[in-house]
């Protein structure tokens, strides 16, 4: 079984490699959306430290893009063709399997149907360039310091370790989609009270500074205002953004409670991709089978 090879590579190192990626993968997911949201959050689907999507990825580009590696431009095309197709096939799997979207692209610019955009697939053509140049020689180097019997336990345990953990996980995340409707009728109200109590706010700050809404508009019409008036406007126009902030990271917080009465795997998926809800809106318009990027 170790000797089995693809493209002149054996399955002792495809095995290897795979392991190291996904947990390099889950690493920079984690330190990226933990450092974003100011708390700790475990990105993978699993609750263990790897991300399969990684280490599927960076082995498929190395592996069909090898007899390439010379040519720094076919690196950079083939690297946005073959892991964008990857993004986008598994988006598209785990929404029909699961039912609900695991991550969202739909607010970002050329963007196809939420699943994959333009951004990220010219960050996956340099992130194929930057493996061929610089992280597969390291991960290389790494494999060759411990013995191949180490090797192969190695994976194997690990393998065995996944298998279980990722057996966990598929059978709380086939359920979510069951829990949804209800979050989202909770949430909808939960919505509605936090922005009557924003509106209700925002009004006895202008009441008090004597400044209403239709004075205010006037006022940037004309750009004739008062000093004084311009700065409270400003004021003003920064606490309602500052308002809406609070609404959102309150929905969130209250979402996170909601999952706290589910099992582990649930609350860890609902913190990890806050899209999930948004996923199942797209399903009950549109079905996942002709979701399009208007969708929301």
């Amino acid at each position: 079984m170790w000797e089995l090879a693809i493209n002149g590579v054996d399955f002792y190192h495809i095995a290897n490699w795979f392991y190291i990626y996904s947990f390099l993968g889950w690493l920079w997911e984690t330190c990226y959306v933990s450092v974003r949201k100011g708390k700790l959050i475990n990105r993978g689907f699993i609750n263990g430290p790897l991300c399969t999507i990684y280490g599927c990825g960076a082995l498929a580009v190395y592996l069909i893009l090898l007899p390439v590696s010379g040519d720094l431009l076919l690196l950079f095309v083939g690297g946005v063709v073959v892991a964008t197709a990857l993004e986008y096939v598994t988006a598209a799997l785990m929404e029909n399997i699961f039912h609900t979207s695991w991550w969202d692209y739909s607010d970002k610019k050329f963007n196809f149907q939420g699943r994959i955009c333009l951004g990220c697939s010219l960050g996956w053509g340099l992130f194929t360039v930057g493996l061929f140049r610089v992280l597969h020689p390291v991960v290389s180097d790494f494999v060759e310091l411990y013995s191949r019997k180490t090797g192969e336990i190695a994976v194997c345990v690990v393998t065995v370790v996944y298998i279980v953990d990722f057996a966990f996980s598929a059978a709380a995340a086939f359920h979510i989609h069951e829990r949804i409707p209800a979050w989202e009728q909770a949430l909808d109200q939960m919505r509605v009270e936090l922005l009557v109590q924003a509106r209700e706010k925002m009004e006895n700050l202008e009441e008090s500074s004597g400044l209403s809404r239709e004075r205010i508009k006037k006022q940037l019409e004309s750009k004739l205002g008062r000093l004084d008036d311009v700065a409270l406007i400003k004021e003003l126009e920064e606490k309602r953004t500052a308002m809406l902030s609070d609404i959102s990271e309150e929905l969130q917080k209250r979402k996170e409670a909601m999952a706290g009465k589910v099992s582990h795997n649930m609350q860890r998926f609902v913190k990890a991709y806050p899209n999930l809800n948004r996923g199942y809106k797209i399903h009950k318009k549109y079905g996942f089978g002709r979701r399009n990027k208007d969708a929301e």
